[in-house]
């Protein structure tokens, strides 16, 4: 007669093995018995020491990877200074397709994932940061435009919708400028595609400036248009070339004439300071000549 402790001895065997105690006679369930889940363990997770230890030296090698990667690409985009800002771009790419990467041996290392849900995994994940970080991805798309098209570069002088200034930097998110006020204006990068963009040089060291004045349409006309003529060739930051000549424009209106005075500039940088050098000197002699401005009650442009 088998007694009750040597039964439950038994049973606890067969199914330590694979046999399945039933009503009627045994079955065998399968050759290879199911692992106990051990301390630290559960159903689907892998959070065994020898994993989670893993895992930190995978996020560990991945950050030093990409540090040192995004060292490299600087100092080449320092050498390559034609192409930096093409260079500079690749950074963050380099970065998400290496803590892509580490992520994903991650995820392998610490959880029992197949191939298909990882997949999945991915698929859900792009779907939430293309939902949450829909501005972040239309201002990288726009700075993939930038480097694609170059509709300008670091150095240019550029109007992009209502910002106006030097490009100091082209980043994967914004543009950045700085204006003749000596402010630095970030404008995303997704703005490319809802403004005009305006470049003054296209990478060109000399660059076209205008400087205009408002006369009273009773004063002497020709007198202006000399002098402005004159403050414009005698400046010390106007480049004198034959493919670059001064000229000066006049246009009427109904209660003022405007003298607009064109030249080029052989620095772009001198913008601001052949502006000035050619008006102080341009208002002195309209002075001196009994020039007069507009009348009081003339509607003159801004700007």
């Amino acid at each position: 007669m088998v007694t009750l402790p040597a039964a439950a001895t038994v049973a606890g065997s067969l199914l330590r093995t694979g046999w399945t105690v039933a009503a009627g006679p045994l079955r065998q369930t399968g050759g290879t018995p199911t692992p106990t889940p051990g301390p630290g363990e559960t159903a689907g997770t892998q959070f065994t020491p020898e994993n989670v230890l893993t895992a930190a030296v995978v996020l560990v090698v991945a950050y030093l990877l990409a540090s040192t990667l995004s060292l490299l690409l600087s100092k080449l985009a320092d050498w390559l200074s034609h192409q930096r800002f093409r260079v500079m771009f690749l950074i963050p790419i380099v970065k998400f397709f290496v803590y892509g990467g580490a992520l994903y041996v991650v995820l392998s290392v610490l959880f029992e994932l197949t191939r298909t849900q990882l997949v999945a995994f991915a698929g859900l994940l792009g779907a939430a940061l293309g939902l949450g970080l829909k501005d972040l991805l239309a201002d990288i798309v726009g700075g993939v435009v930038v480097v694609l098209e170059q509709p300008f570069q670091v150095g240019d002088k550029v109007r992009i919708g209502d910002q106006y200034g030097e490009v100091v930097d082209i980043g994967v998110r914004s543009t950045t400028l700085v204006t003749p006020t000596d402010t630095l204006v970030v404008v995303p990068n997704f703005e490319m595609f809802n403004d005009s963009v305006a470049n003054a040089n296209t990478s060109d060291a000399e660059m076209l400036v205008t400087v205009e004045f408002y006369v009273d349409p009773d004063s002497d006309v020709a007198r202006a248009t000399d002098i402005v003529g004159d403050a414009l060739v005698t400046s010390p930051h106007v480049l004198v070339a034959d493919e670059a000549p001064a000229s000066v424009v006049v246009e009427d209106d109904l209660y003022y004439r405007t003298v607009t005075g064109k030249a080029y500039v052989s620095d772009l940088r001198s913008e601001v300071q052949f502006k000035t050098d050619v008006t102080e000197r341009v208002l002195d002699a309209f002075d001196a000549a009994g020039i007069e401005s507009p009348k009081a009650g003339a509607e003159i442009p801004e700007g």
